[in-house]
């Protein structure tokens, strides 16, 4: 803080200036000194003169102060300081060592203030001192240095304008002599001597030697700081900040010179000395205005003011025959006259440090902030300007608006008419913002030439930007600011004008990417605006998106169609997958351009319960991806399923795997129970089944990797067949034999037979084309009857067609099933060529068995009877 750079803005302007004695209309044969001064609320000023006169202003009308009253006090008593007590509706007067008391108005004769004499200073108790006190309204305290006593002087306030009076002393400072300034902050009296600086508790009574001050030092000065916690103590030309308890706290002051007075106008200290007032920030002591003060005669500047926590932003500065009125400027003031002149840097350093006193509100901060959004923006640094949009809260998206779309438009009515301050023109094109900004810019080059300042960017004057990398970086900058705007809680019709324009300037740069982003994702964009602009421009991914994203689906699919054509004809060349609308992502599963426009309609169509649409459009889909049309048709996400009449009419012939797939999923997934279908889908099935089969026993030249792949797929396929032969019973078996009639499928025949009751032919197949004992014998426990054992035994032992008798199969079949079956017809169906040794056992066995259940039956016979004769 120890440099002062040149002052760059005011911060305090003057208002008035008086000449006191010809205000208060006295004859120049009586002059008058002022001495002292003091203001107080709302817009009293006083003056105390070297003759031992008051002289009361009112300063209400700003323009033209007025003199109210005059008040003698002695003529040789000139007035040394003059403090009022607004809470005890008195003025206090030190003049001439002495205390006294007069009215606010100045109506009545002053009255002395106790028999105190020599008193060398005096204090008024700053409002926290006494804010415990629950009658501190109409009472105050002060501290009186009086030779070398320190005493508290409590003043209360009674009915009748009485005004109680109670002193005490601290004796702590007894015995300190010289003091000339004090300060009550809190509970701690500052009092300054020329040697230096103490502090005396009044609540403990102890004292404190806080600095010692040289010779060179001069008289000290204390000026308690708003807040009530803080002071300033002067030390030569340093100002030091203290907390209540004297600790040096923030930054020190560094002023240019040594100080007479020193006042405070929040948030600014103001010191005077040297016929000049300067003004510092108070936060850190940054030096910001100087004020000359051309004055007569001698004396020191008198400088008051009326920041006792009220909120005042008057300071006076008095010389000896004239006194100067001066007003904080305003915050926005300040900024405003900042921005006049195109100083945005120092509008922004205002800006914050404003912020940080307090002294600006919220909503000034996005006033001033869209305020200088504006200002950059027609300046063409459209980065800045945008940053500054983005930290208005109180700016709306469609003040932009005007910068995008030329008026009248659809959201030309929502545009509020702001002026701001009127340092810009209103929003325009951004064609001819740029355009202008170029001819500013032109000139400018020209003026610099000719030797000319102007207020344009240096930058821009060195390296002059061009018409089309504005154009851009305007549009991006803007594109930046309504992505931002999303995000924000808008009305219905707001967030259509940003997502609408958003799309309008994405084309504009040819942001594909983010045009299909937009337009796939849910936004507010209005399709009127731009299906004709998407359209001529050659966007039809993001019109299809669009569409799409509205619910517009005839539309959308109509145009996913238009492309995947557009593809395959070559007409269009493939583009990269979008890395958020597209359902493949991967570089190992690129899809190509006729297979995405597939993938985005059919995950249309899986969701439209509209069967017409669907329909229409499930053939070039299934040209390109059979899997895809599978899943529109048996897509779970429509609130309607189709009809499946209509779907198995409308499916290509040649498309037997749809077919299947489709067919599958009614009856297995939503449980069809319509015969039709399922002798539709059994026929399929069959007819795929011998096809394959038909290739794989054609399999010439192919290696043993692909022949396994193809066994594996029959295998699957048959498996698949025999699944729902076995499973349904609502197929006609006969019309799937008729398919399978002349192929060799004959464990799916059996299943047939099976179906039509059969037993013969089933048995033939399992027995003798399939040769599976296992599964003929099964058949026949299925069948429950012991002549199927003896059908089945009649096979093995005379399978006609020339093929040899199946003895081990006929000896297995005895050995199992022989004790169930009558042993006569097993021998007569026995042939002569049946090797003997195969079958003697088991024909011995059977035997056995029929004697033993005979002898059975012989005994159970006779119990009953028994039994009946005992009845």
């Amino acid at each position: 803080m120890g440099s002062h750079p040149a002052p760059s803005r005011a911060a305090l302007e003057p208002f008035a200036t008086l000449d006191p004695a010809a205000l208060a209309a006295l004859p120049a044969s009586t002059p008058l000194t002022v001495r002292s001064a003091a203001l107080s609320a709302p817009h009293l000023l006083y003056l105390g003169t070297g003759g031992g006169k008051l002289l009361l202003f009112s300063l209400q009308t700003p323009s033209s102060p007025e003199f109210l009253r005059l008040l003698p006090i002695g003529a040789t008593r000139p007035v040394s300081a003059i403090v009022p007590l607004p809470s005890v509706a008195r003025v206090l007067v030190l003049a001439e060592g002495i205390l006294l008391l007069a009215d606010p108005l100045l109506a009545r004769p002053v009255r002395r203030l106790g028999s105190l004499r020599h008193v060398a200073a005096v204090a008024v108790a700053t409002a926290t001192a006494t804010a415990t006190d629950p009658s501190s309204s109409s009472s105050c305290s002060l501290a009186v240095a009086v030779g070398k006593k320190l005493l508290l002087v409590d003043l209360t306030l009674h009915e009748a304008d009485e005004l109680e009076v109670q002193t005490r002393e601290i004796p702590a400072a007894a015995g300190v002599e010289g003091i000339t300034v004090l300060a009550w902050i809190g509970d701690s009296v500052f009092a300054g001597t020329k040697t230096g600086y103490s502090l005396f508790s009044t609540s403990t009574g102890q004292a404190v030697e806080l600095f010692t001050l040289p010779e060179s030092a001069g008289s000290p000065r204390i000026k308690p700081l708003s807040g009530g916690d803080e002071a300033m103590l002067l030390v030569d030309n340093v100002g030091v900040v203290i907390d209540r308890s004297g600790q040096p706290v923030g930054s020190s002051f560094v002023f240019n010179s040594r100080p007479d007075c020193i006042v405070e106008v929040f948030p600014y200290v103001v010191v005077a000395g040297e016929s000049k007032v300067d003004v510092y920030r108070r936060k850190n002591g940054a030096h910001l205005q100087t004020v000359p003060i051309a004055r007569s005669g001698s004396g020191v500047l008198t400088v008051a003011s009326n920041n006792d926590g009220s909120g005042g932003d008057v300071v006076v500065i008095a010389t000896a025959y004239k006194v100067f009125c001066y007003r904080k400027v305003s915050a926005v003031e300040q900024i405003k006259a900042s921005l006049r002149i195109k100083s945005y840097a120092e509008a922004i350093s205002l800006l914050e440090e404003f912020e940080s006193d307090g002294e600006i509100s919220k909503d000034m901060i996005s006033f001033v902030h869209a305020q200088l959004g504006f200002l950059l923006f027609f300046d063409l640094h459209f980065e800045d300007a945008v940053n500054h949009f983005l930290l208005s809260e109180t700016m709306q998206p469609t003040e932009i608006f005007p910068f995008i779309m030329r008026g009248p438009n659809r959201w030309s009515d929502m545009v509020p008419r702001k002026r701001y301050w009127g340092l810009h023109p209103p929003p325009k094109p951004l064609e001819e913002v740029i355009d202008d900004g170029l001819v500013t810019l032109q000139r400018a080059l020209f003026l610099k030439k000719a030797g000319v300042d102007t207020d344009v960017d240096e930058d821009f004057l060195s390296n002059p930007p061009t018409r089309a990398d504005l154009l851009e970086l305007a549009i991006r900058n803007i594109i930046r600011y309504l992505c931002v705007s999303r995000e924000k809680t808008l009305s219905p019709a707001e967030m259509e004008g940003v997502d609408t324009l958003l799309m309008y300037l994405y084309r504009a740069l040819d942001l594909v990417d983010d045009m299909e982003k937009l337009a796939s994702s849910e936004n507010s964009c209005v399709v009127e605006e731009l299906e004709s602009l998407l359209d001529n421009s050659g966007h039809l991914r993001t019109l299809a998106f669009l569409y799409g994203s509205k619910g517009m689906c005839p539309q959308a699919v109509s145009i996913w169609r238009i492309l995947a054509r557009n593809y395959s004809t070559g007409l269009w060349k493939d583009r990269a997958n979008l890395p958020e609308t597209d359902s493949f992502k991967t570089p190992v599963d690129k899809k190509s351009g006729e297979e995405i426009a597939a993938i985005e309609a059919s995950k249309i169509l899986e969701a439209s319960s509209d069967q017409d649409l669907v329909l229409e459009h499930l053939g070039w889909v299934a040209d390109i991806d059979q899997e895809l049309a599978v899943s529109i048709l048996t897509s779970e996400a429509r609130e309607n399923q189709l009809s499946a009449e209509k779907v198995v009419a409308a499916l290509d012939s040649e498309k037997v795997g749809i077919h299947q797939r489709y067919l599958q999923w009614l009856i297995e997934d939503n449980g069809c129970d319509d015969p039709h279908y399922h002798t539709s889908y059994a026929l399929l099935l069959a007819n795929s089944a011998m096809e394959a089969f038909h290739l794989e026993s054609n399999s010439g030249g192919k290696n043993d990797k692909e022949i396994d792949s193809d066994i594996q797929f029959i295998f699957a396929l048959r498996e698949r067949l025999q699944l729902f032969l076995q499973a349904s019973d609502l197929y006609d078996p006969e019309e799937v034999l008729d398919v399978i009639a002349e192929s060799e499928l004959w464990l799916e025949k059996a299943i047939l037979y099976r179906k039509m009751g059969q037993e013969n032919i089933v048995l033939q197949i399992l027995a003798l084309k399939l040769e599976d004992s296992e599964a003929a014998e099964q058949y026949c426990a299925e069948i429950g009857r012991d002549d199927a054992y003896i059908q089945l035994l009649d096979l093995y032992l005379d399978p006609k067609n020339g093929k040899e008798p199946m003895f081990t199969a006929a000896v297995r079949l005895l050995h199992k099933h022989g004790k169930s079956l009558d042993p006569l017809q097993v021998l007569e169906r026995l042939s002569p060529e049946m090797p003997l040794q195969l079958a003697s056992d088991t024909i011995l066995r059977m035997l056995r068995a029929r004697v033993h259940h005979h002898r059975q039956g012989q005994f159970i016979i006779y119990h009953v009877q028994q039994t009946l004769m005992h009845d």
